[in-house]
């Protein structure tokens, strides 16, 4: 068969939440092309630190002991989304997680655990303040992947530190293995590395196969089913980035490599709609010696403080939350990037960040770019970063009197359970009273946009008018988020990926062919 006569039952486009998708495809009896616009397999996926996923009264919390219902994170969800997106697909979502982890464990390939994670909302109604909403997979190794072994992109340190990745995977790269090790033992599919989809091919309305180009290589492959587009964002692309008004850049997202927004083109061109495209999933970032501001979290000590010397935010807050807060007060003008971290040496002169996700080099780099800066006073360290010395020394004692009674009355620190995930439940309100005094760069990081194509409860895409295109589907980031401009828990982007990538191709097998 020639490449012009190439054919499949389903073309899968992309391999972080894809593989979901082509997993499920070929467990229902279709052939599957999944292709990869890299040369590894997992995007933006495999970064994830957990691999979790918001997916709540699943089997494995259901093992746990949780007595959640599926009403009361029904309610949860919908108070926290609102009517940003169709109710009809908030549902899909919140009510089909258990379902797919239900689905998984009949294969042994897969195995998850109980994480709990604190909802990020949690004065919201029927938050769940002791996190039993949240899944991730277990650690599996790299051998056994069988011919995929090696192949799983991440983690971070590796891409960008040049670190040599572990044997065992874990987190999202853990998830994205187990999916290959379960495709591995399904001859129906067929996986391409270095092949991004470029282009859609139509048939009177319907979407009837793609254009891959395979390396650098225009492929034609046709379908009898349909396409799902799971190809990440637009993170990447900065050009993108700026015609929808995304903030922040490119150099500072923590999405995958293939994350360029070609899937989004492609369907754009064939006339699917759009929502959210000036979305993402945000978080403050830690500034690192090349320059790119990477997610951070868990925060032990420390305030935000901006060019005016005050503090601005919740530090403990949510990313997402702290994100958003930041992007306002870019807009109205009262803060703009990069903003500081200013700690005492209670524990050093490291900045207290724990989960920094690319780690931490030799920390002269930091000072010799002028990311750290060290005083024994406020009012030094406020010269050193160019912030007002009043200002600086008026918002330590603030703080330190807030502290000083554990309930922050200007930001709501510790206010929320989230807020004192890591910090054993206690205040995470730790005094500033230990010279030397020190500041660190932070800038405005995101795990990826989340603005995409525009889907039904069946993740089939839709036009401009509401009406299914026929053969096209999406999920994941190239998917317009259910989420819509919230992030309401740990694991809510790979969950919905996951999920409507499965929806995908349970529709799919349930179509006659299109021939």
């Amino acid at each position: 068969m020639s490449d012009s006569d190439l054919e499949f039952d389903v073309i899968v486009a992309g391999s972080g939440g894809g593989l979901a998708g082509a997993y499920t495809a070929a467990r229902e009896n279709l052939s599957v092309l999944l292709v990869e616009a890299t040369d590894l397999f997992g995007g933006t996926t495999s970064f994830s630190g957990g691999g979790g996923m918001w997916f709540p009264c699943n089997p494995v919390l259901q093992r746990a002991g949780t007595d959640d219902t599926i009403d009361k994170a029904l309610t949860y969800f919908h108070a926290v989304v609102g009517e940003r997106t169709p109710r009809e697909l908030q549902d899909a979502y919140v009510r089909g997680g258990a379902k797919l982890i239900e689905y998984l464990e009949q294969d042994p390939a897969f195995e998850f655990t109980a994480l709990p994670w604190p909802d990020y909302y949690g004065t919201a109604p029927e938050a769940r303040t002791d996190g039993y909403r949240h899944t991730i997979p277990l650690p599996v190794p790299d051998a056994a992947l069988g011919k995929y072994a090696g192949l799983v992109r991440g983690p971070l340190d590796t891409e960008r530190l040049g670190a040599e990745a572990p044997d065992l995977l874990v987190g999202g790269r853990a998830l994205v293995g187990r999916f290959l090790a379960a495709l591995d033992k399904l001859p129906t599919v067929t996986c391409w590395l270095n092949a991004p989809l470029v282009d859609l091919i139509t048939e009177n309305g319907r979407v009837v196969g793609a254009v891959i180009e395979r390396d650098g290589a225009p492929v034609r492959v046709t379908t009898r089913r349909g396409v799902l587009l799971a190809s990440g964002g637009f993170e990447q692309n900065a050009e993108m980035r700026a015609e929808y008004g995304v903030p922040g850049h490119a150099t500072d997202s923590m999405g995958g490599p293939g994350s360029t927004g070609r899937a989004h083109r492609a369907a754009i061109a064939v006339g699917a709609d759009v929502d959210l495209m000036d979305q993402a999933w945000w978080s403050p970032g830690m500034t690192h010696p090349d320059g790119r501001s990477a997610f951070a979290l868990w925060f032990t000590g420390g305030i935000f403080v901006n060019q005016q010397g005050r503090r601005f935010v919740n530090e403990s807050a949510p990313y997402d939350r702290i994100g958003r807060d930041i992007i306002d007060q870019m807009q109205n003008g009262s803060t703009r990037l990069p903003f500081w971290m200013i700690y005492d040496n209670r524990d050093g002169d490291i900045p207290p960040v724990k989960a920094t996700n690319v780690s931490m080099v030799e920390p002269e780099k930091y000072r010799t770019a002028g990311l750290w800066h060290s005083a024994d006073t406020l009012a030094e360290l406020a010269g050193a970063i160019g912030v007002p010395a009043a200002e600086l020394e008026a918002t330590v004692a603030r703080y330190n009197e807030l502290a000083a009674t554990g309930i922050d009355d200007d930001f709501g620190r510790g206010g929320e359970a989230y807020d004192r995930a890591f910090s054993g439940g206690e205040s995470p309100m730790v005094p500033l009273d230990t010279p030397p005094y020190h500041a660190a760069v932070f800038g405005l990081s995101d795990l990826g946009t989340k603005g995409g194509l525009r889907t039904d409860t069946h993740a089939r895409v839709l036009d401009a008018d509401g009406a299914a295109i026929p053969g096209l589907y999406a999920a994941g980031n190239t998917m317009a988020a259910v989420s819509g401009t919230t992030y309401p828990g740990g694991g809510n982007p790979i969950g919905a990926s996951m999920l409507f990538s499965h929806l995908a191709a349970l529709d799919m097998a349930t179509q006659s062919s299109a021939e």
